[in-house]
């Protein structure tokens, strides 16, 4: 079974060579303070920050966690739906949090949004932005007005960029209350090795650091992520591979199904669909070898959503796609 159901990348960004190499010069024997002052020092230099602004964890599921830990006290505030784990770190924490409810075509309302924040006064508000599951991407006006609403209650705003790099890069204005969460799991390809970055002011991030590990993460990882940071000109070149792979997804749906289905406009690595006929297409392709994710939650119930697979993957999954199409041609008109 081919697995497209958790928006991970099919690929490894290193080959096993390379790798060996790297892991064979990490000195492990030691703990890795030098090398998580390098990686900062290279992650903020491919992006354009600088490392005071930067700490990183196990994944930006560690980083949620730590957010709901030392944010203020009051709730958190959310999207409905959005990455599950942020309910899931304030109930384990339990710190009460809220959401604001997609509309029938799954974005959010502004208005809304604004509303519940002075409903609820939330500590924080945390959305990711492309949005998931839906894949849209909001402008810097929409991020901008809330940013400003919760620096008027006196909270904190938290943009979750996971699938920024598969989307369109855009300035935003950093403040001491705004925090921008990214993670290495999706367009760098080593969701294995567990690597999130927060990023803000370096006011605010020397808040968080008062709950950091003295070790947040491990040499080899480290080791690996500095490698790929520092050959920024091959790790850039992998990045668009991907995004390659990601626009090769959405035309194999608008292509040949989009009059049948609905295929959500995605800057993502994933594409969601809806509809009756959007689950017999997931059953029909889960059928041939492709496991979709198929949700079970009520109110997801009506979508399925693909993530990106190899060049050669995709090839077959076009073929099953027309298949499909053509055998619902014929049940249509019989």
């Amino acid at each position: 079974m081919i697995r497209i159901n958790k928006n991970e990348s099919p690929l490894k960004p290193l080959s096993q060579e390379l790798l060996a190499s790297i892991i064979s010069e990490s000195a492990f024997n030691f703990y890795p303070d030098a090398e998580y002052e390098r990686f900062k020092q290279a992650y903020a230099h491919f992006y354009g920050f600088e490392a005071e602004q930067i700490i990183a964890g196990n994944g930006s599921d560690e980083l949620i966690q730590k957010l709901m830990l030392i944010m203020p006290e009051g709730p958190a505030l959310t999207l409905n739906p959005d990455f599950f784990m942020y309910q899931a770190y304030a109930n384990q924490v339990q710190r009460p949090i809220h959401f604001v409810e997609a509309e029938t075509d799954l974005t959010f309302d502004l208005n809304k949004i604004l509303t519940a924040i002075d409903m609820y006064q939330p500590s924080f508000f945390i959305m990711s932005n492309p949005h998931n599951p839906s894949g849209k991407q909001y402008d810097v006006e929409f991020l901008t007005a809330i940013a400003n609403k919760m620096k008027d209650s006196g909270g904190y705003f938290v943009i979750d960029e996971a699938y920024l790099d598969f989307g369109e890069a855009y300035d935003f204005n950093m403040a001491d209350h705004v925090l921008q969460m990214r993670t290495l799991s999706k367009a760098f390809a080593i969701a294995g090795l567990r690597l999130g970055v927060l990023i803000g002011t370096p006011k605010t991030i020397a808040k968080i650091k008062q709950i950091e590990h003295p070790y947040p993460l491990n040499t080899i990882t480290l080791n690996i992520a500095i490698y790929m940071f520092e050959h920024s000109t091959a790790t850039r070149q992998f990045i668009e591979h991907q995004r390659h792979l990601a626009q090769r997804l959405k035309n194999i749906f608008t292509d040949n199904v989009a009059d049948v289905i609905y295929i959500f406009p995605s800057a993502t690595n994933f594409v969601l669909t809806k509809g009756d006929l959007a689950h017999a297409l997931g059953k029909y392709i889960a059928d041939r070898g492709f496991q979709p994710r198929i949700y079970d939650e009520p109110e997801m119930s009506e979508y399925v959503r693909y993530s990106i697979a190899t060049d050669e993957q995709l090839d077959t999954l076009t073929k099953i796609v027309q298949d499909w199409r053509k055998q619902y041609e014929i049940s249509k008109n019989a």
